[in-house]
């Protein structure tokens, strides 16, 4: 019993080693996040990081049941997963560069007003379809589940294991927009705030041509 159990334990921290590096490192959720919270503030930007880590689960989900196998061997399934990828995200870009500064004349609570024009439904969307459509996501589940996790690990402990990674990925992003949401930071940030919000556009139609020409990047 104790032999399966260590078994298990030294997986599962190989496991959120991997995943740690990977959520910790910028790509579309953290340019959204990010861009959220400067602009929407810390409730879109939570609701945003919820939708992120639902997501999770679907990469979980599909890599469980051997879906994720039909589509890391059928190209022209995956091809088409990341040009659906590239052109919400290049959509998602070329919105932040549409930004515009605030009127000088206007109020500081009218400010505030205006940059809440995302509904929480939208939000959670935008965060959900962000993850669930990114591709790297998905080769990385795939990878962790054949590589890192045993085929002879129950499926309890796999549910486990995704369950863990959908949490630590919403704990991550929450954190990440309960930080910029403060109202210092989200001071700074907001003074120049169209000029944050182009340049995660920017970020973001680059992931987006990373996307469709991987070779030139």
């Amino acid at each position: 019993m104790w032999n399966e159990f260590h078994t298990y334990w030294l997986e599962f921290l190989t496991i959120a080693s991997v995943h740690l590096l990977a959520v910790a490192s910028p790509g579309p959720d953290f340019a959204v996040v990010v861009r959220h919270s400067v602009s929407f503030g810390r409730r879109i930007a939570i609701i945003t990081s919820l939708g992120i880590g639902i997501a999770i689960l679907l990469h979980v989900a599909y890599s469980m049941l051997g879906i994720g196998l039909l589509i890391q061997t059928t190209p022209w399934l995956f091809n088409v997963l990341s040009y659906l990828a590239a052109i919400y995200l290049g959509y998602l870009g070329i919105m932040a560069l549409k930004s515009r500064p605030n009127p000088p004349d206007l109020p500081r609570d009218q400010k505030n007003e205006t940059v809440r024009e995302l509904s929480d439904r939208k939000a959670f969307i935008i965060g959900f379809v962000t993850n669930g459509l990114n591709p790297k996501a998905t080769l990385f589940f795939l990878s962790l589940f054949a590589v890192a996790i045993s085929a002879q690990t129950p499926f309890e402990v796999k549910l486990f294991y995704g369950a863990y990674l959908a949490l630590a990925t919403t704990l991550w992003f929450v954190s990440l927009s309960c930080l910029l949401s403060t109202p210092r930071i989200r001071e700074f940030l907001t003074q120049q705030g169209y000029w944050f919000d182009r340049l995660m556009g920017l970020l973001l139609i680059a992931l987006a041509l990373r996307l469709v020409f991987p070779g030139e990047s």
